[in-house]
């Protein structure tokens, strides 16, 4: 008789299912499905008579089983479901249900399997299994849990493959409280004895939940363990920042006499990375290498990468990198992220060329990186290719992240209508995405529109949060919006904030400070629970900025009084304070202090602030000495002293440090010619003035600009020059009022009536309600003999 292939096949497999016994446990992890999986009653004693239509019935299923069960090897979704139809069409759905539900999960069609489970009411754990590994695997943990509910109302007892999952489903939402009864549920039967996967499972759920004291209880009370255990403490260690605690973890797994894995290796490095231990790192790199485990597997040749580069080792970063078999788009993206994470941008920017000469698409977080990198440097042209390409890709429709980051771009380039029209433009956005834009305008001192935006933001339905807050006090401080200021720190009190945030608290005592309500700035920091020397320096720099030295110091002595040690910020401001008030003793005190504290050869900006308080107090040589110790000198160092000589009427000293800073190889800036300029103008050294602005422009590219400008008009109008004065002002793309006036002045010492009813005219063209010009031009009337005009003049000022 000849065989048709279905006969085959159906021969085939009832020889397979006589002949083939698996445990239903390994048949789903190794995903074979037998008789025994999807048809436990076949294993019974039953007649195999070819004639009994029974069994004929059951070999037909089996073979419908057996190809379900390759299409969901496979994932060929389109195929099972013709089987599903020819399996209809034979009246067999009863019999092939569950293979039929796992087939439809293992192809991501959840709705058609849960319909089926639905449908026909399977009893079988494993079915139910196959749905929640699916699940738990295609990153639906959420719904992985909500069907292992839905399985328990059914009476159905979960087994150990389903703890497992489960117990993943908890660890990758954070679901910490399920995770505990399920431990408590596998504790009553006692399953942590028989079974290590269970045990490792509990691991890493409360691991990556961060309860990493209870991951290692349970870890230490296993009654076996292995590397898979210790690697998931080790990874949950990492993954929270507790490098230190998981560099130990391998030390005890070593002692136990356990190797470490190319996982473990891959979570070890992770966690140098987070730490800086680049020694440690470069150990675990010799060891992988002795093993030969670089040549089979890209993610660890990406981890190392990843640890070189968050170590700052990029050189070595990128060695690897080029030493890799096989590269990829993480491998490069880790690279890139290291050399934006240390302000190497343009490094970043090439190694993105590199990575897209090689062939490989950029992902989002390559972009995000590459974004970040092009707003550190306000490379807006390439950030607008970076855009073209995100769209091109369509990237946006599926990553806030990348969203916000392009927003953060365009407003650290200063394009900030750009950044508006790509946050309106996104597909979605959230509280981050509107702070981006609020951190924006904030950094641009527009408080009008900040505030605008975080209006826009509720409507949308998102709540503010410390950094929006954050952002938009410091919009205010810069626009001295002070009733603003107030209206954000009502809404602060609303969300109970303040306790919570001491960068938060800072900005807004910072805010109060800097818009000159010093007493409210005050009031908030004493409410504090907790105060650092961080709100306290704001205070303390309000008080300055505002010429409150006296508070400044007071303030000083209160902090101290609570405990708190000075840091750099405060010494700067205190200096400042003593320069303003002239207190010369105080900052010797100060001095003192930091030379025991050893501060002095650490930071060159608090070395010129000491240099800066000298100078002001007028001790000259004092000054001279801290630049001399100064581990750099630069061009600000320089231009303190030149100030401060100016100031005290030492011109001529001035103008010699003004050489010696040439002489050292440094070239003047702006800040430095209008102090030299002055100098000049106060000796009466016209011709030298007059080389110094030539030298400006033609040797150092400096443009002059209003006070350049005003240094020359005084620089003539002192000597006599006074036409040369008027001449220089015609000159000027813009005026002053001071301008005017030092004209003024010279034209009262210089008896010249003509220029100085011109330079009257112009003066209250500015502002008419100032009594400078009226008094000043008064004056050259009077010298004048030209009383009546004089008198005329006391009229016009009392009327405006």
């Amino acid at each position: 008789m000849a065989l048709t292939l279905t006969g085959c096949r159906k021969m085939g497999l009832a020889f397979a299912a006589s002949n083939c016994k698996f445990s239903k446990e390994s048949l789903l992890l190794d995903g074979l499905y037998t008789t025994q999986y999807v048809y436990p009653e076949f294993t019974q004693s039953e007649s195999t008579d070819p004639q009994n239509g029974k069994v004929f019935e059951k070999n037909e299923a089996l073979s419908f089983v057996a190809s379900l069960r390759a299409c969901a090897k496979s994932r060929d979704l389109h195929r099972g479901t013709k089987i599903h139809d020819d399996i209809a069409r034979n009246g067999l759905l009863e019999n092939c249900s569950d293979a039929l539900v796992s087939m439809y999960a293992k192809c991501g069609a959840f709705l058609k399997a849960k319909a089926l489970l639905d449908r026909y009411k399977s009893k079988d754990v494993f079915t139910w299994n196959a749905l929640i590994v699916e699940y738990v695997q295609r990153n639906r943990s959420r719904e992985a849990l909500d069907f292992f509910e839905l399985m328990k109302q059914e009476g159905l007892s979960p087994n150990a493959v389903t703890f497992s999952c489960i117990l993943k489903a908890c660890g990758n939402t954070g679901a910490i409280r399920k995770g505990e009864e399920i431990h408590d549920e596998i504790a009553k039967r006692t399953l942590l004895e028989k079974n290590i996967v269970i045990g490792n499972a509990l691991v890493d759920m409360y691991a990556k939940c961060g309860a990493l004291a209870k991951a290692q209880q349970v870890l230490e009370e296993l009654p076996v363990r292995n590397v898979i255990s210790w690697s998931a403490l080790i990874a949950g260690y990492a993954q929270h920042g507790k490098g230190d605690q998981a560099l130990n973890c391998l030390k005890m797994m070593v002692r136990e006499g356990l190797s470490p894995n190319t996982v473990t290796f891959t979570c070890v490095l992770k966690a140098c990375g987070g730490i800086g231990a680049v020694d440690v790192g470069k150990k675990v790199h010799d060891a992988i290498t002795e093993q030969g485990l670089l040549g089979k597997n890209i993610v660890l040749g990406t981890a190392l990468v990843d640890m070189y580069a968050k170590c700052g080792a990029l050189a070595k970063a990128r060695q690897v990198l080029e030493e890799l078999p096989a590269r990829n788009v993480i491998s490069w993206s880790a690279l890139i992220a290291g050399y934006v994470q240390h302000g190497k941008n343009e490094h970043a920017l090439l190694c993105f060329d590199s990575m897209q000469r090689e062939g490989l698409s950029p992902d989002a977080v390559t972009f995000i990186s590459i974004l970040e990198a092009c707003g550190s440097i306000g490379a807006v042209d390439k950030g607008d290719l970076i855009y073209d390409e995100i769209a091109k890709q369509g990237l946006l429709k599926n990553s806030i992240a990348l969203g916000t980051a392009l927003v953060t771009m365009y407003t650290k380039c200063g394009a900030l209508p750009k950044a508006r029209q790509v946050l309106e433009a996104l597909p979605a956005r959230n509280a981050i995405t509107w702070s981006a834009l609020i951190a924006g305008y904030a950094e641009q001192g527009d408080s009008e529109l900040a505030l605008k935006s975080l209006e826009e933001m509720q409507v949308e339905g998102f709540s503010p949060d410390v950094v929006t807050f954050t952002c938009l006090l410091k919009a205010c401080s810069f626009a001295g919006a002070i009733e603003k200021g107030e209206k954000i720190h009502d809404e602060i009190s609303k969300h109970g904030f303040l306790e919570k945030d001491v960068v938060l608290a800072t900005a807004l005592v910072d805010m109060y400070a800097k818009c000159g309500a010093l007493a409210k700035a005050r009031g908030v920091l004493k409410e504090l629970p907790i105060r650092s020397v961080v709100p306290w320096n704001a205070l303390i720099s309000g008080y300055v900025q505002h010429d409150e030295g006296e508070d400044a110091l007071k303030c000083l002595e209160e902090m101290r009084h609570e405990g708190i040690t000075s840091d750099v910020v405060t010494f700067i401001c205190i200096l400042k304070a003593c320069g303003s008030l002239g207190a010369v003793e105080k900052g010797e005190k100060l001095h003192d202090e930091l030379v025991k504290q050893g501060l002095l050869g650490e930071d060159i900006v608090l070395g010129t602030a000491l240099l800066d308080m000298y100078a002001k107090c007028g001790a000259l040589t004092k000054a001279w000495q801290v630049l001399e110790e100064l581990p750099v000198q630069d061009v600000i160092s320089w231009n303190a002293l030149i100030t401060g000589s100016v100031q005290k009427g030492k011109c001529d000293l001035a103008l010699n440090y003004y050489e010696q800073l040439q002489h050292g190889g440094l070239s003047p800036d702006a800040a430095t010619l209008s102090c030299v300029l002055t100098a000049c103008s106060r000796s009466g050294l016209v011709e030298a003035g007059q080389n110094y602005l030539w030298k400006m422009s033609t040797k150092y590219g400096i443009k002059p600009d209003l006070e350049h400008y005003a240094c020359i008009v005084d620089l003539f109008s002192r000597a006599g020059h006074l036409k040369k004065a008027v001449r220089v002002i015609g000159k000027m793309p813009s005026s002053i009022c001071g301008i005017w006036y030092a004209l003024l002045s010279a034209c009262w010492k210089w008896g010249d009536v003509n220029i100085g009813r011109w330079a009257f005219e112009q003066a209250v063209l500015i502002d008419k309600s100032s009594a400078a010009p009226y008094i000043l031009m008064a004056n050259v009337y009077t010298d004048a003999g030209m009383q009546e005009d004089a008198s005329k003049l006391k009229a016009m000022r009392i009327k405006y």
